[in-house]
């Protein structure tokens, strides 16, 4: 296909954005007013409704069980020959809606009002996966004029960021792979996220001796305990970070934007380890010495920091700690993609034709599934909506964020398949 042509089936490309702008709200909305809360994560009917909107002539579309009622979706387009493939990856599952009165809508009704397209999961992340769905579908349209192929791997299993989604289709189709990979979760079209830190759960018990507390001497405070075997794992937050000289100049050259966006700090956040207690637990009665007590803990590691770095430094202050034993439950390396890569230089153009103005490339404070990619030296970007009220009451998006990821989405993927040699995929 010459130039010319490309320059043409992207142009219809754009415009086919913009006149089905209603049809990607009403996908985004259908997919709101469907239930997927995680806990307890049934997928299976939100999972049905993301098949359906899927399925379309060139696309094929399964419906697969991990682990009842975890349910994922996987779609592939092949294009006029052989070449890279791209993915879309996101996930089904959402937080819980919490205490449905705290809300101005109906948290499962896909109100659209003032601009914005209200439920729980509309940032995180439905209206992402509905940018992805329609990307699908228009490049499906267009697959003779593109080589490779286009996957779209929806998980039912990542905010408690388990392995029954992301990780089961990975390892169960090879296809599930590719050459690069674009998510929709959580974000803002104006700060595309090449990286994200790393992550230990830790799980810490302490154990005492019951006592009147009128008679300490004659009890264990397993409270005391815990306590300063926090005290111990919170000075994890001192420890000297080296971040890799691309990461460190990508956080600086965006903090002006990515600030503005996800709050004042947000930069030094990403240069330094960060230890949350989120659960503190113990005792019965004020005046009862506490015979146990427990904590969990959520330890968040920059670029440069190792996990075994992290957990060598655990075990040498809890170890031999008297009472303390703990239990690690989740551990995640720091990753990142390269932050020059092609596709970035797709999405920031995309970008800045549906926003005016051009985004920046930043590392990430949470996690996603794009680090199951990154651990397959797949390069992988998130371009998703900004969070508002993710998690709590009124969470929305804004609909023409919704349409510039969309639009993002679309043409990056179509300017990254109409270029660039073929590659061996299985």
């Amino acid at each position: 296909m010459s130039a010319q042509q490309k320059a043409k089936t992207r142009a219809a490309l754009a415009d086919s954005i913009r006149t089905r702008r209603s049809e990607l709200i009403d996908m985004t909305a259908e997919l709101v007013r469907v239930s997927s809360e995680n806990p307890p994560g049934n997928t299976h009917a939100v999972a049905e409704v993301a098949a359906r909107l899927l399925s379309a002539p060139g696309v094929d579309v399964e419906v697969v069980a991990s682990r009842p009622p975890i349910v994922n979706v996987i779609a592939r387009v092949r294009g006029a020959a052989s070449g890279r493939r791209l993915v879309y990856n996101g996930h089904l599952d959402t937080y819980p809606i919490g205490d449905a009165s705290h809300w101005s809508v109906d948290p499962l009704g896909g109100v659209v009002k003032d601009g914005r397209l209200y439920g729980r999961g509309a940032a995180d992340m439905k209206g992402g996966i509905a940018c992805s769905i329609l990307a699908t579908r228009l490049l499906a349209e267009r697959r003779d004029a593109w080589t490779g192929e286009v996957v779209v791997t929806l998980a039912g299993d990542e905010e408690s960021m388990g392995p029954h989604g992301t990780q089961f289709l990975l390892e169960k189709f090879p296809h599930a792979s590719g050459d690069a990979m674009i998510t929709g979760d959580a974000g803002s079209p104006d700060v595309l996220r090449f990286g994200e830190k790393g992550m230990i759960w830790i799980d810490l018990t302490a154990h005492g001796k019951a006592a009147h507390g009128a008679h300490v001497h004659l009890g264990i405070n397993a409270i005391d305990r815990l306590m300063l075997a926090l005290i111990a794992v919170f000075e994890l937050r001192e420890l000297p970070v080296t971040l890799p000289e691309a990461v460190d100049a990508a956080i600086d050259a965006a903090a002006a934007v990515s600030e503005a966006i996800s709050g004042v700090g947000e930069s030094q956040t990403l240069r330094r380890i960060t230890v949350n207690c989120g659960v503190f637990e113990g005792g019965t009665l004020r005046n009862i010495m506490p015979a146990s007590a427990k904590a969990t803990l959520d330890i968040r590691l920059p670029a440069g920091i190792k996990v075994a770095d992290i957990e060598a430094r655990l075990a040498a202050v809890l170890d031999n700690r008297e009472g303390i034993e703990y239990r690690i439950i989740r551990r995640f390396e720091a990753l990142w993609s390269d932050p020059s890569h092609e596709i970035v230089s797709y999405l920031m153009r995309a970008g800045h034709e549906a926003r005016g103005r051009k985004p920046v490339a930043n590392y990430r404070v949470g996690g996603s599934d794009a680090r199951l990619y990154r651990l397959r030296n797949v390069p992988s970007y998130v371009c998703g909506l900004t969070p508002f009220n993710m998690g709590a009451p009124d969470e929305y998006v804004d609909l023409d964020e919704l349409y510039a990821v969309a639009c993002m989405h679309t043409l990056a993927g179509f300017d990254y398949l109409s270029r660039g040699a073929p590659e061996s995929l299985p």
